[in-house]
């Protein structure tokens, strides 16, 4: 079985081109961060190390920010509808806009924490969403957040070229984290 996952990636990475414009690393980070947010550390630590490093970090996070910013934006819309299974995961809004309210520095570091490490920040958007957590301090947040940590792994990238076969086991881990997440909240259901 490892043999014939090694042999698939091998093909796949044979299509992958060896380089990308710094425009295209930016428009696939803006589309991951749109969309599910789950392969901006493997995109990367894979193409990151062909640029500068403080390019990667404003550029990149800023494309990065602009995705999740949308991403932000289709929560909203997610939340305000009244589909039943929408309910199950859905913070209450009254509760979540008191926090924001009472403490909005706070939220404003948690987003900037959050995107300055590569812990998932889920629960993080789901609570700026329901608050209506303003987009422009939203941006903002992600911006300064993102940017050390988009550098940071452009230089590592520089310094310690990362091996194909690490960015496969950090595709599938992520694989299976989501997968292991979605039946652990099955099984409660």
């Amino acid at each position: 079985m490892p043999a014939l996952l090694l042999s698939m990636w091998t093909d796949l990475m044979r299509l992958a081109p060896p380089e990308l414009p710094l425009p295209m690393l930016c428009l696939l980070l803006f589309v991951d961060n749109a969309t599910f947010a789950a392969l901006s550390t493997p995109l990367l630590l894979a193409y990151a190390p062909h640029f500068e490093p403080w390019q990667v970090g404003v550029f990149g996070a800023a494309s990065a920010g602009a995705g999740s910013t949308v991403q932000l934006l289709i929560f909203r819309w997610v939340l305000a509808t009244d589909w039943p299974w929408v309910k199950r995961f859905a913070p209450s809004r009254d509760k979540v806009e008191a926090a924001l309210r009472s403490s909005p520095s706070a939220s404003f570091l948690a987003i900037v924490l959050a995107r300055a490490t590569p812990l998932p920040d889920a629960p993080i958007k789901l609570v700026a969403a329901a608050g209506r957590y303003p987009l422009p301090l939203y941006f903002l947040a992600l911006l300064l957040g993102g940017m050390p940590y988009f550098a940071l792994l452009a230089w590592l990238g520089h310094e310690f070229p990362v091996p194909p076969w690490v960015l496969i086991v950090l595709v599938l881990v992520v694989g299976l984290v989501f997968a292991f997440e979605r039946w652990r909240k099955r099984g409660r259901a």
